[in-house]
């Protein structure tokens, strides 16, 4: 039997995420942020995330709609995509930092505005075909064309925005200007850090600190990040609660915590229920890590594991594949497997609806032994 508090803590959690499903652009705005990815295992990081908060979510929704909607892709403290009107929020960013790509091509970053002013929405490919293939190395031990190098740069600048996205590729167009005047550094930096707040409360002091340091110092500075951070923790608009001797933060307007529905998710590596690992770690009492970067004979929980949220606690975790219309599914648990009629149910019911988000015709379980 857990602590009431611990269990009091986890139902927060899950309550404060995991609302009831609504219109994509409503969950954007709900959340805040969404964390993009390009895994397909056996979905993208977006689409397992919008799946849960989004009614009839489909793989790919968000691409096929995101031309329409008021939402932009950009970096917060990852990459990811936010109601357009935050982006007040992280830009103008100041030039203090250059990228690899701009020292080694100072003259690019105009032939590809001038570009894009002419021809309009740019894919990446057709912009190489016009400026050349030079090659530069990435931040990834490879190689990129400068082109889509700089076409990043540029993006991160805000000088041009994502589009929409051919075959998850991203398409750029000018940024429209910014409307009005720009934001006072102390107001962003407040701005940005209530929104990590909103995006995984409950969560610690020190989760909080790494969450606004990992938010890059052209869009916030650090003298300013940090007396945002000091204001905000000493005022009174977040409620605090020690469990354990780990103090939590949310904030003191949030709703009291819900009902545990009978309800088996599972959930994405950057869901914002799973994100915070030491949180992960006190509330649900085992340590998940992501492996789709860890050399095969050593991975534990397999290359793309989604944690298994059964009520309230989080007792395992599945690896999806999707191959030939069927969806694959492996199984495991941290101590057993629940033997109720109700789990049973419940997991069946998840397996039809992740089927259902990723245009699987069959599914086929296996536990793994």
């Amino acid at each position: 039997m857990i602590d009431s508090a611990l269990s009091a803590m986890r139902r927060r959690a899950i309550a404060r995420t995991l609302f009831a499903p609504r219109s994509l652009e409503d969950a954007v705005r709900a959340l805040g942020f969404v964390q993009m990815d390009p895994i397909r295992a056996p979905a993208r990081a977006q689409d397992l995330i919008l799946r849960h908060r989004v009614a009839g979510y489909r793989a790919g929704d968000l691409d096929r709609a995101y031309p329409r909607l008021p939402l932009a892709e950009d970096h917060l403290h990852v990459y990811g995509v936010i109601p357009i009107d935050s982006r007040r929020f992280l830009h103008p960013r100041v030039r203090a930092y250059r990228w690899r790509v701009e020292e080694e091509h100072p003259r690019l970053a105009a032939k590809i505005r001038a570009h894009i002013e002419r021809n309009g929405a740019t894919h990446p490919r057709d912009l190489q075909r016009a400026l050349g293939k030079t090659r530069i190395a990435n931040g990834w031990g490879g190689h990129s064309a400068a082109t889509t190098r700089m076409l990043e740069a540029l993006h991160y600048r805000g000088v041009l925005r994502v589009a929409h996205r051919v075959g998850g590729i991203r398409v750029y167009e000018i940024a429209p200007p910014p409307s009005g005047r720009p934001l006072a550094p102390a107001t962003r930096a407040r701005a940005i850090i209530e929104l990590l707040v909103d995006l995984y409360a409950p969560l610690s002091a020190g989760s909080l600190r790494q969450l606004a340091r990992m938010v890059t110092e052209s869009s916030i500075a650090a003298p300013e990040r940090e007396r945002a951070l000091a204001r905000l923790l000493a005022g009174r608009t977040l409620a605090r609660e020690k469990v354990d001797g780990v103090e939590y933060v949310w904030p003191a307007s949030a709703r009291a915590e819900d009902a545990v529905d009978d309800v088996v998710r599972l959930l994405a590596p950057f869901d914002p229920l799973v994100w915070d690992r030491r949180r992960f770690e006190h509330l649900w009492g085992w340590a998940y890590r992501l492996e789709a970067y860890t050399p095969p004979a050593k991975r534990v929980f397999g290359y793309y594991a989604l944690p298994m949220l059964w009520r309230d606690d989080v007792i395992g975790w599945a690896n999806a594949n999707l191959a030939a219309g069927r969806l694959d599914v492996e199984l495991a648990f941290v101590r057993s497997r629940p033997r109720s009629a109700a789990f049973r149910r419940a997991l069946d019911g998840e397996l039809a609806r992740l089927a259902a988000a990723v245009g699987a015709s069959t599914v086929r379980s296996v536990e793994r032994p």
